[in-house]
């Protein structure tokens, strides 16, 4: 917000993107950027890697760099736990202000201005541009409720842009969405839909049509993230998007696989987040959280060995042995207490990532998952509980296959189990069928079914998919996570003990650089006062 309230421009740009460019990723970085000028060209690759390289923020990786830090996607999910607060910081959401999107919005209208001087009026930059634009401004709606967007991104004209109702965030966001895949079906061919979207210029190295994929695939998170309004809001016809989507794969394609999942590659250079700031990972002071732990074990899910290391090694075949901790308790107790650990084979032992699952963040497992769930709350009309179990039994098969496993009842697989050093325990044998019988799709209770499907979506995003898990739960209250006084930082609000805060306090910069309509917007919304524990108009 005070981003917007600044001057684009584009030799501000080119200089960033150099700056900002790892060395490990893709893109044409031979240019100068010292030498252009505001009225310069600036490669379209160069400004759609930047944007691709920096889409993900450090809070949002797989034990990444903030996880010290109270404000992370997989502290918040309860993932992650720590005992220790030198290494992982405290447990509490003691929330305060928002980081922002607003980088994304101005190389987004960069991109934009420069693909339609380079390319032309019609090109696939524009539509890429589009979909960055929608997930910038619901990236920051979400958590923070009302923001500018109507008027972002235009500093000259707008210097205080005034807010759009949430309401309104998420109509104009899912607009800009259908016309990216509009824009993708006057353009793509038979010849072009596979070839690479920018070669040297898209970290994630998708095709034309894998982009295309992509955005209707986050069209239909963003639609299951608004089933609380999905009743009580007709103009945004939320349903029948959902529905119109899912009915015509021809105009509308989505992911069909894991193959067109959007995941972060580490290497050498770019090192997996545990080991990015070079100093010792310190796994013996980070737990396993107990939700997951608790839904993986109950139903003899192999992936609790992938995981996670036992607390008592002799038995480390056992599920019993695998045990998460509860954020709710101090770091006094956890600190002294015995829980299962990040697997240390798998996830810090190699600084690659190269024995982790890969990092996805928007995937097509998530995805299988949305769409049971829009079926079984009666969204498409023409699929029936059997549709339902179906994508269910995909997400699930999916999410298996990205750690490495088939997920078949009748061919078990071994897999290794680890300390927290590193060190293989032994080989345990995957009970598949026993598995796949206790997580089995409830065809006469469909209350429950959807409680399935929200449960194993939640297992699926184990350091995947950034504040998806969060905010499902959120939504639906699914898992239940642990409350206490050690893990809320709020214990003295309202009186209440164990308070799960509900959103962030709005950025500070954009409190301080555009004040006026910031005050009439919380005043709106939540009677005058910036209150992390206020729903907004999305989960109320």
């Amino acid at each position: 917000m005070n981003h917007m309230t600044k001057n684009i421009k584009i030799v501000a740009a080119g200089l960033m993107l150099a700056a900002t460019i790892s060395s490990c990723q893709k893109g044409n970085l031979s240019a100068n950027p010292n030498a252009i000028s505001a009225e310069s060209t600036v490669p379209v690759s160069l400004i759609l890697n930047h944007l691709t390289a920096n889409f993900i923020r450090p809070e949002e990786m797989p034990l990444g760099q903030d996880a010290s830090y109270n404000k992370n996607a997989y502290k918040a999910a309860q993932f992650m736990v720590s005992n220790y607060d030198k290494y992982w910081g405290t447990n509490e959401y003691s929330w305060s202000y928002s980081g922002h999107a607003y980088d994304i919005l101005k190389y987004a209208i960069q991109l934009e201005n420069q693909s339609v001087k380079q390319v032309g009026a019609n090109n696939k930059y524009l539509a890429v541009a589009k979909f960055f634009r929608a997930y910038a401004a619901i990236w920051l709606s979400q958590r923070v409720g009302d923001i500018p967007m109507s008027q972002a991104g235009d500093p000259i004209k707008y210097p205080t842009p005034v807010f759009d109702t949430q309401h309104d965030v998420y109509k104009n966001a899912l607009q800009l969405l259908d016309d990216a895949n509009t824009a993708f079906n006057a353009i793509l061919t038979s010849a072009t839909q596979n070839a690479s979207f920018a070669p040297g210029g898209d970290i994630f190295n998708l095709t034309n049509l894998q982009w295309q994929k992509l955005i209707n695939t986050y069209r239909l998170r963003v639609l299951i993230s608004l089933s609380k309004r999905a009743d009580d809001n007709a103009d945004l016809n939320i349903k029948t998007q959902f529905a119109t989507i899912l009915g015509n794969p021809t105009k509308y394609p989505i992911m069909t696989a894991n193959s067109d999942n959007m995941v972060y590659k580490f290497n050498s250079v770019n090192l997996y987040p545990i080991f990015a700031s070079g100093s010792n990972n310190y796994n013996n002071f980070l737990f396993v959280g107990k939700p997951v732990l608790d839904i993986t074990t109950s139903t003899a899910d192999p992936r609790t060995f992938l995981i996670a290391t036992p607390v008592d090694k002799t038995k480390f075949s056992s599920f019993s042995s695998y045990q998460g901790a509860p954020t709710g308790t101090s770091l006094a107790t956890l600190f002294s207490s015995t829980f299962s650990n990040y697997n240390g084979f798998r996830y810090d032992l190699v600084k690659t990532g190269d024995n982790a699952e890969p990092f996805i963040f928007i995937g097509y497992p998530e995805m299988c998952f949305n769409i049971a769930e829009a079926i079984n709350r009666g969204w498409v009309g023409t699929l029936s509980t059997t549709d339902a179990q179906t994508w269910y039994n995909k997400g699930v098969t999916a999410s298996f296959a990205n750690f490495g496993l088939t997920l078949n009842a009748a061919a078990n697989q071994n897999v290794n189990t680890s300390d927290v050093g590193g060190v293989i325990l032994g080989s345990v044998t995957t009970d598949y069928a026993t598995f796949l019988n206790n997580i089995a799709y409830n065809t006469t209770n469909s209350a429950a079914a959807l409680t399935q499907i929200l449960t194993q979506k939640y297992v699926a995003m184990f350091s995947n998919s950034g504040w998806e898990a969060f905010y499902n739960y959120r939504r639906t209250g699914v898992p239940a996570f642990p409350t206490g006084p050690s893990n809320t930082g709020y214990g003295t609000v309202a009186g209440q003990v164990g308070i799960i805060p509900r959103r962030l306090l709005y950025p500070l910069d954009e409190i301080n650089a555009n004040n006026a309509n910031y005050k009439t917007s919380i005043g709106s919304q939540f009677g005058g006062t910036d209150d992390v524990t206020k729903d907004t108009w999305l989960t109320k």
